[in-house]
């Protein structure tokens, strides 16, 4: 089943001189990890913040499960997608309890569940509950913060988790056990059966050959390739992959995806 497709997709900003995404079409499948990289500015934020509707293109098609998104209820749309980002986004009066409960509460779950799930969540990205849901924010150290921002991300469930460079100001130390968590987490959500799509953006080649099932390597606003990190390790589509791969320690995930 195709998670996400995107069809001709162009967005060009007021006053710039070249287009964000120029002409894109790709299908993302159920299940992938898909890795987004290349050089700032080549549209891999707006791609992601397109298929949520933070970003609306000006021409093609976008669709989500099948239902064009320009077609579909945006507040819905946006709750059905998890979205992590860089600074993990929590609120900063809200304790850890609150920011996980966020849409959980906005869609009128009763306690009890709310309860359940946050404390099963916060289990998932391994924070003591006990320890962790009545502190805020600002007592949480970045990794810290961004293991609650990927849970509140997670919190209902949703099929489809955009991640826009969350680990991109933490620690190398810290990184790496995020990227593990990370990984830990999709390998149990699919060994559970759920075939649960996460897009996640990043400018590090290393980070995006170890995630991802596949990679989608951009520059000026188009797919340059897409391919398993074994095919762009092996075979470059050109001389611009091989320079970003340049730096790669040259890992990647083992057989089965994960």
């Amino acid at each position: 089943m195709t998670a996400v497709s995107f069809e001709h997709i162009t967005k060009r900003f007021q006053n710039a001189a070249e287009a964000a995404v120029d002409d894109l079409s790709l299908a993302i499948e159920a299940g992938e990890f898909i890795t987004i990289v290349g050089t700032s500015g080549c549209g891999k934020t707006t791609l992601l913040k397109m298929i949520n509707r933070l970003v609306d293109y000006d021409s093609g098609e976008l669709c989500v499960n099948g239902v064009d998104v320009k077609t579909a209820d945006t507040i819905r749309l946006r709750r059905s997608i998890g979205y992590v980002i860089q600074q993990s986004g929590l609120f900063p009066h809200m304790t850890v309890f609150e920011n996980v409960a966020l849409v959980p509460r906005l869609l009128k779950w009763d306690k009890a569940r709310i309860a359940s799930r946050v404390r099963e969540l916060l289990e998932l990205v391994n924070l003591d509950y006990g320890e962790f849901h009545k502190r805020h924010p600002a007592q949480l150290s970045g990794g810290q913060q961004q293991r609650v921002g990927l849970a509140r991300a997670l919190a209902v469930d949703p099929d489809i988790l955009l991640l826009d460079e969350p680990f991109g100001a933490i620690d190398a130390i810290n990184r790496v056990n995020l990227q593990n968590e990370l990984l830990r987490i999709h390998r149990l959500q699919k060994d559970a059966g759920s075939k649960k799509t996460y897009l996640f953006v990043t400018h590090d080649i290393n980070e995006a050959l170890k995630l991802g099932t596949r990679t989608l390597v951009m520059h000026k606003g188009s797919v340059v390739q897409f391919d398993s990190p074994e095919k762009l390790l092996h075979n470059p589509a050109n001389d611009f992959v091989r320079e970003l791969l340049k730096d790669a320690q040259g890992f990647v995930r083992d057989g089965d995806g994960i």
